[in-house]
């Protein structure tokens, strides 16, 4: 089995006391940047993070007692608090949207669902590899939009823009533990690369699926222009570049492991911004 990065390298996870509020009026009907598809997939995404972070919880500690080092039973601790956070701040943001007429009450339904199902008939070892896999994805892209001012520059300077960037630093911050607690409890690298080939499918199936439909609910899809420009600009998106593709792929490498990726100095100058002295979200914590 291979080492990787020590958790003990790693900095304390710290659980921040936030909040992040959508007045009505506050947000324009497609938030990211008046695009049709990101709208609606961004949308998505946050339908299915609350029950998805509740999910990731559950794996991870259902294995709590298994863990004999010090450090990394503290980051399972910090980690579970984010991510309860996440889940919490997403619904209330998904509440929002359902408002504005996306299907979020729908798609967290469905969600949970899902996860449940996945809990009944798979090994919950199996389960932790799953919250691994969609953990990286969840890092990968959380980094691309604290690197890429592309990516910033689509969420405007919108409550969702702070509540997505708050969201993505911890993503980063948390990224490799339930990689961490999968590799201590004896998880195997056989299991870990076959469940994210099942995940690179399934996962991106459901964005396309559940994001047309939500699409095909949006009047602005009569407008064949707007939609086929909403469209073709897909391809252009930060979200799905070479290099996000190639990290995300990474994964599939025997030996991988989340902190092959330095992301320290990416995360001091964003914890820095957002919650230093002048932090633009200092006034969020409570």
């Amino acid at each position: 089995m291979t080492t990787g990065p020590n958790p003990k390298d790693q900095p304390a996870i710290r659980v921040r006391r936030i909040h992040f509020d959508y007045p009505e009026g506050s947000l324009a009907r497609h938030f990211v940047g008046g695009d049709l598809v990101m709208s609606h997939v961004i949308a998505y995404l946050s339908a299915t993070f609350p029950e998805g972070e509740e999910f990731f919880v559950r794996s991870v500690r259902r294995y709590a007692d298994s863990i004999t080092d010090p450090v990394l039973a503290q980051q399972v601790r910090g980690f579970v608090g984010q991510e309860i956070t996440h889940g919490r701040e997403h619904r209330e943001l998904n509440l929002r949207l359902g408002q504005m007429g996306y299907p979020t009450r729908r798609e967290e339904r469905t969600t949970r669902w899902i996860l449940h199902v996945y809990e009944r008939i798979l090994p919950p070892l199996t389960c932790l590899a799953i919250t691994a896999a969609l953990e990286h994805f969840t890092a990968v892209f959380a980094e691309t939009l604290l690197q890429d001012e592309r990516a910033q520059e689509l969420l405007g300077s919108t409550e969702v823009r702070s509540m997505l960037l708050w969201h993505a630093v911890e993503e980063s911050e948390h990224r490799a533990v339930a990689f961490d607690v999968y590799r201590s409890v004896g998880g195997g690298e056989r299991r870990r690369i076959a469940t994210m080939c099942a995940i690179l499918v399934l996962f991106g199936t459901s964005i396309v699926v559940n994001s047309t439909v939500s699409l095909l609910g949006d009047r602005a899809t009569r407008n064949p222009v707007r939609l086929a420009k909403s469209v073709a600009a897909i391809r252009h998106t930060p979200f799905v570049s070479r290099t996000v593709r190639r990290r995300v792929r990474d994964y599939l490498k025997p030996g991988f492991h989340p902190d092959d990726v330095d992301n320290s100095a990416l995360l001091a100058q964003w914890t820095a911004e957002l919650f230093g002295a002048d932090g633009s979200l200092t006034d969020h914590l409570h």
